[in-house]
């Protein structure tokens, strides 16, 4: 079974807050197991156990117990995930609300089949019901999620309240006062749902940040990114999303990645064989792809590149990119500053497109 996934922009921001109020960096990095490499990139994923784990050194070494309140209440969904960013281009609330639901795996992949947030309507009330299934086990979760909500719905309609109480499902905790300061609504505990009861009138409300053409480009991207986590639940996905933290490690080997996934040598071999790869041209063509990430996008030197995607000898990366590319990762460099070389990248992104096709 794939382990649970967050988005790696979840728990850097969570980090940064940490590390704001005063947390060593490393000893988080070192209690949660959460090497820097995997945080580079926003939409990265995170083992969902990782995360947990820094919640809870976060709280400690910040002396905060209600880290997760003030984490909700500090930093904007937009601010950290995609996801955020469409529900904030959405032409109404309750378009928003849908995207959320169809593009939620993006910010917690936890198995789900079902809609994360449903409307439930009770006795004239209407409820927004968080369904994800052993809440208590981690109410931190809860807590980010519903400070975030009421405290973005405070910021973005200032003249209204749409949200009108919390409902946990977890007993109150030592800290009972902070949810009255972050909240300013009623709070109830041990209540049968996680759940906000809310004013009808928010379903029809008009976003003050919509914009169709940034909700048509943000909603492309996160498509892509749906279908590449569905990959990634391939063994190829598995091996890729293992070797990415450790490439630069020079511990990439077949034996390392066999002993994370729980496998011995043979059966990963045998698994990467039935989808058609061998773990050498995985590790080949991550190498290749990450290489073009480095040179074509960020201001990373030949040497560091090499170093990044596992390289000790410069001179053996520049064999392999041109044995990639056709070219040298010199004069891809230089391409990002010659308008007159456009050929290059072309050319390097469509070798890579017909090598995961399995065209060369």
């Amino acid at each position: 079974m794939a382990e649970h996934t967050i988005a790696a922009g979840s728990a850097r921001a969570l980090m940064e807050l940490a590390v704001a109020k005063g947390a060593s960096r490393v000893a988080l990095a070192a209690r949660s197991g959460i090497d820097a490499a995997e945080l580079q990139e926003q939409d990265n994923r995170v083992p969902f156990s990782k995360y947990v784990a820094l919640m809870r050194a976060g709280k400690e070494l910040c002396r905060d117990p209600a880290l997760a309140l003030h984490f909700g209440e500090a930093v904007d969904f937009a601010d950290m995930s995609l996801v955020g960013l469409i529900g904030r281009a959405s032409e109404t609330m309750a378009d928003g609300f849908k995207q959320f639901n169809r593009y939620a795996r993006l910010v917690v992949d936890d198995g789900m089949e079902t809609d994360r947030l449903i409307l439930e309507r009770s006795a004239g009330q209407l409820w927004m019901v968080d369904t994800r299934q052993y809440a208590n086990d981690f109410p931190e979760f809860a807590e980010t999620s519903f400070a975030r909500m009421v405290c973005t719905s405070r910021r973005w309609f200032p003249e209204a309240q749409f949200i009108k109480a919390v409902h946990f499902t977890h007993p109150a905790p030592e800290y009972r006062a902070e949810y009255d300061r972050v909240f300013q609504l009623p709070v109830v505990f041990e209540s049968d749902r996680n759940a906000l009861l809310t004013d009808e009138a928010w379903l029809t409300h008009r976003n003050p940040h919509a914009s169709r053409y940034v909700f048509g480009i943000l909603s492309a991207h996160a498509e892509e990114l749906l279908e590449r986590l569905e990959q990634s639940k391939s063994t190829r996905g598995r091996v890729e999303s293992l070797l990415m933290p450790i490439l630069h490690t020079g511990e990439a080997s077949v034996d390392v990645i066999a002993g994370k996934l729980g496998l011995s040598r043979q059966t990963l071999f045998r698994k990467l064989k039935a989808e058609g790869v061998t773990f050498e041209k995985v590790l080949d063509e991550l190498r290749h792809k990450l290489a073009l990430h480095y040179l074509g996008g960020k201001k990373v030197s030949v040497n560091e590149t090499a170093y990044l995607v596992g390289f000790s000898d410069p001179a053996a990366f520049s064999r392999a990119f041109k044995r990639w590319t056709g070219y040298s990762p010199r004069r891809m460099l230089a391409s990002k500053t010659d308008n007159n070389d456009p050929a290059f990248c072309k050319s390097s992104n469509h070798l890579l497109k017909r090598r995961e096709e399995g065209q060369g």
